[in-house]
């Protein structure tokens, strides 16, 4: 039986605790998340997913707000342990944790491509083809420990973020499982730094866009719905869009070129966009068919 402690705060990582729960010879002996946080207008105090589902399964929960604090060194010190799981976790792991046992850590991304706190938008943002998740050794970098397995996945054209997320959460819990099986069979790899690349923690702005490439805003839907999603500088939000064509060169961006009975298209710089849905500042979202009436807009306007 391989006895383990496992770190994580968000859905992602709490599908991969619940995986470790339901495998034979696993036995998860702790679990490290971050603090309840406030949530939504009236900030009710909300748990981490992987904390309610640690509670669901009696195991024991650790919140602290400083991994790093002595005395949270030394309380998980004294849990025995044959590996630490990380997958999500949110806190930077320090030298006397990293030395208790093996350290693995589950990121969503084919290494050392996409280091740090998005990899799987930057996937979307890039528009690859292919993804993965990397098991590694972790080490006191950010997502620079030796590499011990990666899996990689096919990525559509039209695939979104939210079912990206769905896909490498399914990739990692298989992975984790078997990494931890079949640990000693594994030759930890370093990573090749030349190759590496990082990506920033998402915030509301990075939604805005503008008309003027119709993939790279298209990407940038696919990657930010539905948060924070995609927006123009007016405050319009697109709720639901579709790439229209890639290779036309326009000289005018945001004019409508064709009305149909349940959407528009729009032009960019380059290329142009299909539009069903929009939601207007401080409105409820809508057909954009409806929004162009209330606006009296037609062929030849411009969207914002």
């Amino acid at each position: 039986m391989k006895n383990v402690i496992f770190m994580g705060t968000p859905e992602y990582a709490q599908k991969i605790l619940q995986r470790l729960i339901d495998s034979n010879n696993i036995n998860v002996v702790a679990v490290y998340t971050q603090p309840d946080k406030p949530v939504g207008r009236k900030k009710v105090l909300t748990s981490p997913p992987v904390k309610i589902t640690a509670k669901e399964h009696n195991i024991p929960v650790y919140q602290p707000k400083r991994l790093r604090d002595e005395a949270t060194i030394d309380e998980l010190l004294h849990i025995e342990c044959d590996y630490i799981v990380v997958a999500a976790y949110g806190q930077i792991l320090p030298r006397e944790i990293l030395d208790h046992a093996p350290c693995i850590n589950l990121h969503a991304s084919i290494l050392p491509q996409y280091r740090g706190a998005s990899p799987i938008q930057q996937t979307l943002l890039n528009g690859d083809k292919q993804t993965g998740v990397t098991a590694m050794l972790m080490d006191e970098g950010l997502d620079t420990g030796d590499i011990l397995k990666i899996e990689m996945i096919p990525v559509k054209e039209n695939t979104m973020v939210e079912d990206l997320f769905e896909q490498l959460t399914d990739v990692a819990a298989d992975l984790t499982v078997d990494v931890l099986h079949d640990f000693n069979s594994f030759t930890p790899q370093k990573q090749n730094e030349s190759q590496a690349t990082h990506c920033k923690k998402i915030t509301k702005v990075d939604g805005e866009v503008h008309f003027d490439d119709a993939r790279k805003l298209y990407n940038k839907y696919r990657a930010f719905t539905p948060w924070p999603g995609v927006y123009l500088s007016s405050g319009l939000k697109l709720k639901k869009i579709e790439l229209e064509s890639t290779d036309d060169t326009h000289q005018e961006a945001g004019k409508i070129i064709t009305i149909d009975k349940e959407s528009i298209v729009v032009t960019c710089k380059q290329g142009t966009l299909r539009i069903y849905k929009v939601q207007p500042r401080s409105k409820k979202e809508m057909d954009v068919l409806s929004y162009i009436n209330g606006k009296r807009l037609s062929v030849e306007d411009t969207l914002f």
